[in-house]
């Protein structure tokens, strides 16, 4: 029985598959969007979020710790710096795997994996949100509109 046993394989030993997963998320974190299987992308989701979850607590422990997963200063370095401070207030939630359908040669479905802060297409714009406003207060506001023009109509007429 497979009781507690949620890591997915890919098809790999132990060895092969955790270079695998610290490549996938070197590049990652250094890229902010990458394009895999479906498979690894989840699989990548599952090891790269701790290490995000770990960089927002910038000490020597914790860096030795993630740099003991990547292996990979350039990507360490950029982790602390950059990306901590984009997503110091998530709590948690800091990928997103987006399915793209099947690769042409052996039909494996494709994902696109990337960091949530760093897609300017979801990311919500502050002031066009405050600005919105309710179709009731914009009929009132038409309905308001139309009266002024009727009146400016009706006035030179009966001039």
């Amino acid at each position: 029985m497979r009781h507690g046993r949620k890591l997915n394989h890919l098809g790999r030993t132990s060895a092969h598959r955790k270079s695998l997963l610290a490549n996938l998320a070197s590049a990652l974190i250094k890229h902010k969007r990458i394009t895999t299987t479906l498979a690894k992308a989840k699989a990548l989701q599952r090891y790269v979020e701790p290490l995000i979850t770990k960089s927002k607590d910038d000490t020597t422990h914790s860096r030795r710790i993630v740099f003991s997963n990547l292996k990979d200063k350039e990507s360490i370095t950029e982790l602390f710096r950059e990306i901590s401070q984009k997503i110091a207030t998530r709590p948690g939630g800091y990928t997103r795997v987006i399915k793209m359908g099947a690769r042409q040669g052996d039909a494996a479905e494709m994902a696109i994996i990337e960091l949530v802060d760093y897609n300017e297409v979801y990311v919500k714009d502050t002031k066009a949100a405050a600005k919105k406003t309710t179709r009731r207060s914009a009929v009132k506001k038409k309905v308001e509109g139309t009266e002024k023009v009727e009146k400016t109509v009706e006035e030179p007429k009966a001039e």
